[in-house]
């Protein structure tokens, strides 16, 4: 077990699961009732940033807080039963508490409908904070303690450092291994099924007192 407080937290999006399915069933609800044409095909190649500048894509200013508002409405019914968790998810949490750690997930989706997800994929994370992105994830990362932020988008690499966190990428969203590392990852892995061997090597490089930012490189 390390020797120093161990918190890690997850993005949730492309991270721990692959809302990609039921994203675009909510967008393509919401096309319907709205009448106005959302591409919900591209739409999921953008996850990460709040829903809101999506919905800017689509509708004029004056509509984004109720639409929005609609859209989160739909999401229980329509997104979260089509949504699988990503490969080596429920491992990688797992790996946290088996070494005596915690586990928060910090994601810019509505936190209700996060923790929904994780309720119906039977995950679970110590804490769930929601509506947080980018730079403003490091307030949830500091309030926990957090030593590890794992995210699959540049702005997750820019809250854990904001936080003062270690980046951990994951090449499983809309960014590719070269944005990551050009955003400044401090380590950069294929999936989640990579976390857990990954995390005993930083914690047994660590575990002796040695700055376990040392044992980043991956």
């Amino acid at each position: 077990m390390a020797a120093y407080p161990l918190t890690v937290g997850f993005d949730l999006d492309m991270t721990l699961i692959d809302s990609r399915p039921g994203i675009k069933a909510a967008y393509e609800e919401l096309s319907a009732r709205t009448g106005t044409f959302v591409d919900a095909e591209a739409a999921v190649t953008r996850l990460g940033p709040p829903l809101e500048q999506e919905i800017r894509r689509w509708f004029p200013e004056e509509r984004v807080a109720e639409i929005s508002d609609l859209y989160r409405s739909l999401y229980p019914q329509y997104a979260i039963a089509a949504t699988p968790a990503m490969r080596g998810a429920r491992e990688a949490l797992a790996a946290v508490a088996a070494a005596g750690g915690r586990t928060i997930v910090v994601t810019a989706k509505f936190e209700p409908n996060a923790k929904l997800h994780l309720t119906h994929l039977g995950i679970e994370p110590d804490a769930v904070i929601g509506s947080l992105w980018a730079e403003a994830k490091a307030e949830a990362l500091r309030a926990h303690g957090a030593r590890i932020y794992v995210g699959d988008h540049t702005g997750d690499v820019r809250g854990a450092h904001a936080a003062g966190a270690l980046s951990v990428a994951v090449a499983t969203g809309p960014c590719d291994g070269g944005e990551l590392r050009a955003a400044g990852a401090d380590v950069l892995l294929d999936d989640l099924t990579e976390f857990p061997e990954w995390l005993n090597r930083y914690i047994a490089e660590g575990a002796e007192g040695a700055d376990p930012s040392e044992a980043a490189s991956a």
